[in-house]
């Protein structure tokens, strides 16, 4: 069963229509590029649902949003509450980069640290609902630990494909969530396509981005909970990291579906970051391309989350950035390294290189004058920095070392000019 109002699945490329009961992953003609939109009767939807209906939920989970998601109201979904993160407001950073309104969508807050748990929670739901007993993915490290994390929620067997070259920290979650990892000796393209092999071999449910329609439909809910918190407005300006391109996808998805049931005025313009070692998508904007014609590159960037040799899903993130009049933009690993400090002194949120990277881009983007200062901007922040500990320690250093006396705190304190609270405070009471 699914959600009685779901219609069908479309192409993204050649628009043919598929029963969502007979194509699992892509089109079948156009082969993998020809990734698929969910589709809904929005007419229907919109006389049965309000967004007063929606924002007098007492879920604060993802779930909220259940009747706008292919998931029928009496399927079984996971219990881990993934989803309901903050859209935090950075006014501090916003001074610092010259933009009169700035927040900061913190999805690292979701269980496993990233958005990715939006997409893996869809998935297993998904395959609860076919009775699928192994799930798999491919993944540099956040979609993993989020299968890994969301499938032991509900007791289903995960096997994981990443690159050996995945941040220590990411494969730790694989391991202790108990999922059966292969660790690739190659890029995290090798991975995917070793995962495809694999799954099509042994007929295990695939969760692998791009391929899954239903992950799609997991990472719209972020710009529902934008929207939603935002008075059901949409802002001017989102602005995404991308890889395989599956976020930013997704994000173009959940404002679409809003601005068809008439929940939003317009759609914000969506702006997507790639590291320059990994811009497939930013060149194939530049030259006017719709994506099918991409073939891969050598991917090489410290954001290992958006390094991608072929973007999966970028027939969905080239339409998101083109329908809402956003752009790509490029930034190198020194400005994302940057960018992680920065956004921590300001706003105490931690990100991860690749969530940075939205950051970094942001300041490109006013520096090639993209974007107007006076926008109401949105960063999209897809993984938490504990996730990559040696990225974040690139980007401050190490800390003082001090003999333990308070002779070598005094000398040290005063090299940084650090200044002593005055003798007669408050604080300095014994």
């Amino acid at each position: 069963m699914t959600n009685p109002y779901l219609t069908n699945l479309q192409c993204t490329v050649c628009q043919r229509t598929y029963s969502i009961d007979v194509v699992l992953y892509t089109c079948p003609v156009c082969g993998e590029v020809g990734t698929l939109d969910i589709h809904y009767d929005f007419d229907q939807l919109r006389s049965v649902l309000n967004p007063a209906q929606i924002s007098a939920s007492t879920d604060q989970t993802m779930w909220r949003y259940r009747a706008l998601t292919p998931i029928a109201p009496d399927e079984p979904i996971p219990p881990l509450p993934v989803g309901g993160t903050p859209l935090v407001p950075a006014p501090r950073l916003a001074k610092a980069v010259g933009v009169r309104e700035l927040w900061i969508k913190d999805d690292g807050r979701n269980p496993t640290g990233s958005l990715k748990d939006r997409a893996s929670a869809m998935a297993v739901a998904r395959a609860m609902a076919i009775n699928a007993s192994v799930v798999t993915t491919a993944s540099t490290g956040n979609a993993a630990a989020a299968l890994a994390g969301v499938a032991a929620s509900v007791g289903m067997k995960a096997v994981i494909f990443v690159p050996a070259s995945a941040p220590e920290a990411k494969i730790a979650q694989l391991l202790v969530y108990g999922a059966t990892v292969f660790l690739v000796d190659g890029s995290y393209d090798d991975a995917f396509d070793l995962c495809m092999q694999t799954a099509q071999t042994y007929g295990w449910y695939n969760r692998s981005t791009g391929i899954n329609p239903f992950t799609t439909e997991g990472k719209k809910t972020v710009s529902f909970e934008i929207a939603e918190t935002l008075g059901w407005k949409a802002p001017d300006v989102v602005v995404v990291s991308v890889g395989d391109g599956s976020i930013i996808g997704g994000t173009y998805k959940g404002f679409a579906d809003l601005y068809a049931l008439g929940w939003i005025d317009r759609m914000p313009r969506l702006i997507g970051v790639q590291a320059a070692g990994s811009a497939s998508l930013y060149n194939a904007w530049q030259r006017g391309s719709d994506g099918t014609d991409i073939t891969p590159t050598s991917a090489s960037t410290l954001a290992d989350s958006i390094s991608s040799d072929l973007p999966r899903d970028r027939v969905k993130a080239l339409r998101a950035v083109r329908e809402t009049g956003g752009a790509f933009v490029r930034v190198s690993d020194d400005q994302i390294i940057a960018a992680i400090p920065e956004m921590a002194w300001l706003t105490g949120v931690f990100a991860e290189p690749a969530a940075a990277a939205s950051l970094a881009g942001l300041r490109q983007l006013l520096h090639e004058g993209v974007v107007d200062i006076s926008e109401r901007i949105v960063l999209l922040i897809t993984g938490n920095g504990l996730k990559d500990i040696r990225g974040a320690m690139r980007s401050v250093g190490n800390g003082y070392k001090v003999h333990n006396n308070l002779a070598d705190v005094r000398a040290l304190t005063a090299e940084l000019g650090i200044e002593p609270i005055a003798q007669n405070s408050q604080y300095n009471r014994t």
